[in-house]
């Protein structure tokens, strides 16, 4: 089995440059898309043809901004948009998808803004999706959670941890809410398999970041402890270009 994780950054430039043809030839079980910026109405025949496989979309109110997509070979027993919280939920920022007892979370976290403007607000995204997890984790399912987390967790996760101490992505309170996700069950399956290895997903656009690898590692897997003995490899696809971020790939059996 095996899950990608994409921020695209606008899925209907993707399609346009064809970038989204890597994924579908991979062949996934569940492509899960972050940013995609638009609702499936507004595609026009050409590029909904090059979507391969059925999906789950959940755009956000506003247009042009946030919104998550999901594509699955095989139709979920239980699908759901949000988590029940409507000043996230507006947002487009979630999709789960269940078959049996595993639940693949689609995520898109917020940013802080470099203005620390929304800091808040992504906290309390963080701590709302933990207590929904912790509530499915009682109930025996095994969780997936892929995407965009917007947050560095360790030094070793972005060029220059120094210099962003104080920049939203790299602050002690964020990283402090991953670090709870870790401490409730859950595993980063990249660092426990890859625990001294330097990679990353995301490049901002400017001073030719991405080819001089000033980047940071913001996508992540977050997977229930009792999965990890499946996982196969966590691959960061870095070659793969179609947006500022690269697709992260989950191998499990």
């Amino acid at each position: 089995m095996n899950i990608i994780t994409w921020n695209v950054n606008g899925i209907r430039a993707a399609l346009g440059r064809n970038a989204l043809d890597w994924a579908f030839d991979k062949e996934p079980d569940a492509l899960c898309l972050q940013e995609v910026k638009a609702r499936p109405d507004q595609l026009d025949e050409k590029l909904a043809s090059r979507l391969k496989l059925p999906f789950q979309w959940n755009p956000a109110a506003r247009a042009g901004y946030s919104g998550v997509a999901t594509f699955f070979k095989t139709e979920p027993d239980e699908s759901k948009l949000g988590m029940d919280v409507p000043e996230f939920d507006v947002e487009g920022r979630i999709i789960q998808t269940r078959w049996g007892n595993l639940r693949l979370i689609n995520a898109y976290f917020p940013s802080g803004q470099r203005g620390h403007d929304r800091v808040d607000y992504k906290l309390r995204f963080y701590a709302r999706l933990l207590e929904v997890c912790q509530s499915l984790h009682s109930n025996g399912e095994l969780l997936i959670i892929s995407g965009d987390l917007n947050t560095a967790h360790m030094p070793i996760d972005l060029k220059n941890p120094r210099a962003n101490s104080r920049t939203s992505g790299f602050l002690p309170e964020e990283r402090a809410w991953v670090q709870k996700y870790l401490d409730n069950g859950f595993v980063d399956a990249y660092r426990r398999l890859y625990p001294e290895r330097v990679q990353y997903t995301w490049w901002t656009y400017r001073l030719d970041a991405r080819a001089r690898g000033i980047g940071w590692r913001l996508d992540y897997f977050l997977v229930s402890e009792a999965l990890m003995p499946g996982i196969k490899d966590v691959i960061i696809h870095d070659g793969v270009t179609g947006s500022d971020h690269c697709p992260v790939e989950l191998v499990m059996d």
